[in-house]
This record gives C-alpha cells, sequence and structure tokens, in this order.
C-alpha cells in the first residue's frame, strides 16, 4: 500500500471515528441551555397584518378586564360575590394572556425566537397555574350562581365574605401548587438533538418531545395533573349548571326565566369554550397528537377565551355598564 493509498484509509477510518464519537454525544445527553420557539411559519406573508391583530386583541383583553376590576373594586353596587368572583377572574385573564401572547408576539417579528431554559420553564408553570385556578375559579362562579338562583333569601347567607374569600384563596393557592412537580421533574430531564420546540410558547407536550430519556413518568404525572384539574372542576361546574337549568325551567314567571336564563347562558359559553380547548389539548392520547391543530386551538383559549371575559361579563352586564356610567359621571363631577 503506497502513502496516498494509506492516507485515504486514515481519513476514512478518523471520519468514522468522529461519526462514532458523535453519536456516543448525543446519547451522553448534552444539557440543553435554550430552546427555539417555531411560532408561525405558516404566516409568513401576513406576519404584520397577524401581528397587528394578536397586539389589538391583546390590548383590548388587558383594558377590558382592567375596567372590570376597576368597577367592581369601587364602585358600592358591585359588592357582591358575584362580582368578586369577576375580579379575580378579569385579573386571572390579564395574568393568562401575559404568559403567552409576548411569546406570539415575538414569534411573529423575529425570524429566530429563542428562550432560555429557565424561561421555557418559568412559561410552562405559570401557564398551567393560570390554567388551573380558571378552572377552579369558573367553579366557585357557578356554585355562586347555583346558590343565587337555587336559594335567592338565603343567597347572602350563604355566600358570605368570609366563603367567598375562602374559595377564591383556595383556587389561586391549589392553582399555583400543583404545576410544582412536573415542572420539577421536567428540569431534571436530559434533552438531546433538537431544541427546537414545535409550538408557539413552551408547554409540557412539546417540550418532552425533545427529551431523550424515558418520560412515562411525566407523561402520565402531567396527564393525572390536567385531568384532575380539568375534569374535576369540569363536573363541578356541570353539576352546578345543571341545577341551573332546572331551577330556570321551573320558574313561572317569563321574565325571570328569561332574565336567569340569560346570565346562565353566558357564563356557559365562557365555560364551554374553555374547557372545550383544554381539554382537546390535554386530556387525550399523547399518541394522537397533531401539533398543527393543536396550535390553532391553542391560538383559540390564549386569543378568543380571554377576549369573550370583559365582552360578555361587561358590555352584556346591565349592572356593570349603569356601574360604568355613575363612575364616569363621578369622575367627571369631581374634575369640574
Amino acid at each position: 500500500m503506497d502513502g496516498e493509498e494509506e492516507f485515504e484509509v486514515a481519513q476514512v477510518l478518523y471520519s468514522r471515528r468522529e461519526r462514532t464519537n458523535h453519536k456516543i454525544d448525543f446519547s451522553n445527553h448534552t444539557a440543553t441551555s435554550e430552546f427555539i420557539i417555531v411560532g408561525f411559519p405558516n404566516l409568513e406573508k401576513i406576519r404584520v397584518a397577524v401581528f397587528v391583530l394578536v397586539l389589538i386583541i391583546y390590548s383590548f383583553t388587558v383594558m377590558g378586564n382592567m375596567v372590570i376590576i376597576f368597577i367592581t373594586r369601587y364602585e358600592p353596587s358591585l359588592r357582591t360575590p358575584m362580582y368578586f368572583f369577576l375580579c379575580h377572574f378579569s385579573l386571572l385573564e390579564i395574568c393568562f394572556t401575559s404568559v403567552t401572547v409576548p411569546t406570539i408576539l415575538a414569534d411573529l417579528i423575529k425570524e429566530k425566537n429563542v428562550v432560555s431554559f429557565s424561561s421555557c420553564l418559568a412559561q410552562i408553570y405559570f401557564f398551567h397555574a393560570f390554567g388551573g385556578i380558571e378552572c377552579l375559579l369558573l367553579a366557585a362562579m357557578a356554585y355562586d350562581r347555583y346558590v343565587a338562583i337555587r336559594s335567592p333569601l338565603r343567597y347572602n347567607t350563604i355566600m358570605t365574605s368570609v366563603v367567598c374569600g375562602h374559595l377564591a384563596t383556595w383556587s389561586w393557592v391549589s392553582g399555583l401548587s400543583l404545576p410544582l412537580i412536573p415542572v420539577i421533574l421536567i428540569s431534571q430531564l436530559n434533552y438531546c438533538g433538537s431544541n427546537v420546540v414545535d409550538h408557539f410558547f413552551c408547554d409540557i407536550l412539546p417540550l418532552l418531545r425533545l427529551v431523550c430519556n424515558r418520560t412515562q413518568l411525566n407523561v402520565m404525572l402531567s396527564f393525572f395533573i390536567c385531568s384532575f384539574i380539568l375534569v374535576g372542576s369540569f363536573l363541578l361546574t356541570v353539576v352546578s349548571y345543571a341545577a341551573i337549568l332546572i331551577t330556570v325551567l321551573g320558574i313561572h314567571s317569563s321574565k325571570g326565566r328569561k332574565k336567569a336564563f340569560s346570565t346562565f347562558a353566558s357564563h356557559l359559553v365562557v365555560v364551554v369554550i374553555f374547557y372545550g380547548t383544554m381539554m382537546f389539548i390535554y386530556v387525550r392520547p399523547t399518541r394522537n397528537l397533531s401539533f398543527n391543530m393543536d396550535q390553532l386551538v391553542s391560538v383559540f383559549y390564549c386569543l378568543v377565551t380571554p377576549l369573550l371575559n370583559p365582552i360578555i361579563y361587561s358590555l352584556r352586564n346591565k349592572d356593570v355598564k349603569e356601574a360604568l356610567k355613575k363612575v364616569v359621571c363621578r369622575k367627571h363631577g369631581e374634575q369640574k
């Protein structure tokens, strides 16, 4: 074998050794320090228009919910259990949208949206924490409406400020506590290969696809916690609304039945949209996931559902509109 042939053989052996070493390094699960969010690659041509639309929806959502918080806090006629929960719900909607919408806006203006590992975990935690709180608050609001329609004479006796405070506190504490264990377990996993998250924000299921080692425990735990919160609070909400529906149908006065059913129907719209989209994403087998469909459904509950809150609970609510007029007239009179 001459010198040129020996050189070619050495090159082949070196190349094979490099490929082998690369595979060994790959299996060693090199720590991932950042992730790339895919976002919306199919919206390249209308990126600016979508950015403006999302920004308008987000601004209206934040401002509308802030108006609800302001009105329910400063108008004495709205200091009732229903508006106490609505104030908490509006604050929650602002927090919930603020977890994901800034990432959506960043996806639309950046060619490559890169987030750190810690930021990704923080987004997962707060997204699921606020989502869990919303489930529990919706159940509390359904119970409040059930008591108001079922036992109107005993309403103030049952739904005292102490009871409302306990329900709200339980919702926030439980929602903030439940995602802790899954997020801690996810932070201990090893990520190798691609660091591209096939979603428009960091979420548990897209992130688990990038894990090297077995993830059955994390998948089952995430599935159990999501199912426990979603299904449990959903059943409580359904039972309350079923009882409300039976009571409303039993009202003899057509005017009273129409008024009660109007409030019941508006709350039910929010519940059906929120739980329907959430259960489509999280309470189903992961092997059947279609991430394009998931992105569409996720946009719906990240943007559309929080937008419905100020529309349904304020623009269609006579009490809120009257209270808003009083506050505006009072402020206008003070300025004079």
